[in-house]
């Protein structure tokens, strides 16, 4: 069964500002982010792969071009709609000084995240909405390796709360939530536990 490389994409300006920039927020990387993926790269920290699967934000479509050039073209990367971040609402594209002493951010805050983002999406949908899109890539490829008898190695190229609530569900051993974070350019090897639908995960180093 395939293996995937899982990974959060690169720094944009947003990202540097501490800024909630989720679905409504298509912003694209930033020089420090371009240049810091360009020297991960440099030192071989992301494996060669037969296939690319991406978010269809920017800051995903430029990442998936460094990091596997070779795709280069943007009709050899498979763009899924429902890997995009998380739609934030209110608190779209701003920081924890602009919302502070909004009563509905300490609501959200006080609530662990739980609450639905005002105006936005509840952790609820867009975790379930990711987990189909994963599920859906992981059958596809299943799907090829049966017709062609060999065995693949896909990138997904998403956000970093796409990547939280794809390992929460599939991921073992199990962790919370909030337990999967990591920085941009950052990801997980994935390799398939035989006879079910959960993945084993070891950090990209």
């Amino acid at each position: 069964m395939a293996e995937i490389i899982l990974v959060r994409h690169g720094k944009t300006a947003g990202n540097l500002e501490g800024r909630y920039i989720g679905s409504r927020t298509d912003e694209p990387l930033c020089e420090e982010g371009i240049h810091a993926l360009e020297e991960k790269v440099c030192e071989g920290t992301y494996p060669p792969v037969d296939l690319v699967y991406a978010s269809p934000m920017i800051r995903c479509r430029q990442t998936a071009k460094i990091l596997w050039p070779k795709f280069t073209d943007s009709s050899q990367i498979q763009y899924v709609q429902n890997l995009q971040e998380c739609d934030f609402g209110a608190f779209e594209n701003k920081n924890y000084q602009e919302l502070s002493g909004n009563a509905e951010y300490q609501a959200w805050i006080d609530s662990n995240g739980t609450l639905p983002f005002p105006g936005g999406e509840s952790n609820e949908v867009f975790r379930k909405r990711c987990c189909q899109a994963f599920q859906r890539i992981t059958e596809g490829l299943q799907k090829q390796e049966e017709k062609t008898g060999q065995t693949l190695r896909a990138a997904v190229v998403v956000h970093g709360g796409t990547i939280m609530a794809i390992l929460e569900r599939f991921g073992t051993p199990k962790k919370n939530y909030f337990d999967y974070q990591v920085k941009n350019g950052c990801g997980y090897r994935l390799t398939p536990v035989e006879g079910t639908d959960q993945w084993n995960y070891q950090y990209l180093q």
